[in-house]
């Protein structure tokens, strides 16, 4: 089971292995606070996508689109499959994020890939 949630919120118990996948660290928030299990640095939107993204430039749809096109490649990749490896091998995941838009964001594209991938394999 893959949850997202703002790094801001209280850490759970029920979070499982809580890792954070901005490329940035996030503002106002200690690493003793934010009680991580993993930091996937790399597998964060490249600065220039984020950018565009956060100063309105790009519509959802599109940071989506270039940033699952980012996954494919690189460094990007071989975090996504470190990844798909901890989902795998724990029980629960919370990807942590520190964006405002709770809705729109690369946790939220990273829980539906993986979701999405997994199911894949299951059907065959």
């Amino acid at each position: 089971m893959i949850k997202i949630k703002r790094i801001y919120d209280e850490p759970a118990e029920t979070d499982g292995m809580r890792i954070l996948v901005d490329r940035l660290w996030p503002r106002g928030i200690s690493k003793e606070e934010a009680k991580l299990d993993h930091w996937l640095k790399e597998i964060g939107p490249t600065n220039e996508l984020r950018k565009s993204f956060h100063h309105d430039e790009l519509s959802f749809t599109a940071f989506k689109e270039k940033y699952l096109q980012e996954l494919t490649s690189g460094k990007q990749k071989e975090a996504l499959e470190e990844l798909k490896s901890i989902y795998n091998s724990e029980e629960k995941v919370t990807l942590l994020f520190a964006a405002k838009n709770e809705e729109n964001n690369q946790a939220r594209i990273l829980k539906e890939l993986i979701e999405h991938d997994n199911e894949n394999i299951s059907d065959s």
